[in-house]
């Protein structure tokens, strides 16, 4: 094979992950079950970030005067207070979208920690071999030993949680499924054509990892990582539940149930909306990665 046909064979493989991860994306918008779920995400977003601000609401202002005012209108009044206020009558509409901003920045921040440190480790690990792969696939195993909820209470509860040691709490627990993703993957392309092409042309094992191989490695983990937000929302929701995650006054879901629990008889509405608004968004999710993880089974199995 001629020098030209095999840098032609390599640009060729080497944008194929590209055009699968557009085929893929562009199979799963097609689906009903995506667009619900991307129309509902995408509001819930918008509804987090603009509500609080146009409203003009305190999420932490004291009103005891309107404790347990229930989301419904009360002696032919049109209450304000959409999901109604706690015990410390302090707005549950506000609170709760607050709750969901802080649970999508974490959810997000987490998984593209992870999926950036996993896949470095794995790449590395892959594409190397050898004692390196070997010492690195035993330190991830070690890792995935240590049950998530085990590791943020020995971390946590040292420490003052703040969303930054939150998320690298996540991060610290979740990349190895991304890393083992990132080897398999690494291991597969390192002995393609178009990996010996770039070598005999002079490119650097950096520029090869980059620029070749981390492409191939987003189409089998996209469904994963959509679905890891979902699981990160509700990790951090355990978290305030048990009071080891963000702290008060900052609202989540979590410390807002929590805080309800005691008052479940006579002010339900604390910890129900606040719950189906956080069911919502994780339903929501679960539809994009639901559809996406079809939408890639139909493409490798090469089904329009």
């Amino acid at each position: 094979m001629s020098e030209h046909a095999v840098i032609e064979s390599g640009a060729r493989v080497s944008t194929q992950p590209r055009s699968l991860g557009v085929s893929i994306l562009y199979q799963a918008m097609r689906t009903t079950e995506f667009k619900v779920g991307a129309v509902i995400f995408i509001g819930l977003i918008l509804l987090s970030v603009a509500a609080p601000s146009l409203l003009g609401l305190s999420p932490t202002k004291f009103n005891v005067a309107l404790k347990f005012t229930p989301p419904w209108p009360v002696d032919g009044w049109v209450w304000p207070h959409f999901f109604g206020t706690d015990q410390l009558g302090r707005d549950l509409f506000v609170r709760s979208l607050i709750g969901l901003r802080n649970a999508l920045m974490i959810g997000i921040a987490s998984v593209i920690g992870m999926f950036v440190l996993g896949s470095a480790i794995g790449m590395l690990a892959g594409y190397v071999g050898g004692w390196t792969s070997l010492i690195l696939m035993r330190i991830t195993d070690a890792q995935m030993s240590i049950p998530i909820i085990i590791l943020a209470i020995t971390i946590l509860g040292v420490s003052r949680p703040t969303p930054l040691t939150v998320i690298l709490v996540f991060i610290l627990a979740g990349w190895p499924g991304y890393a083992r993703v990132a080897r398999s993957v690494a291991m597969s392309e390192r002995r393609k054509e178009y990996v010996r092409a770039a070598k005999i042309l002079g490119a650097s094992d950096l520029r090869i990892l980059l620029i070749h191989i981390a492409p191939n490695i987003l189409p089998p983990i996209a469904f994963v990582a959509v679905l890891d937000v979902a699981r990160m929302m509700i990790f951090e929701a355990i978290l305030g539940f048990i009071g080891i995650g963000i702290q008060p006054p900052t609202p989540t879901f979590g410390t807002i149930i929590a805080d309800g629990t005691k008052y479940l008889l006579n002010a339900w509405w604390i910890t129900t909306i606040p719950g189906l608004l956080l069911a919502l968004a994780l339903c929501s999710i679960n539809f994009m990665g639901g559809a996406l993880e079809r939408s890639r089974n139909r493409v490798l199995q090469g089904v329009a």
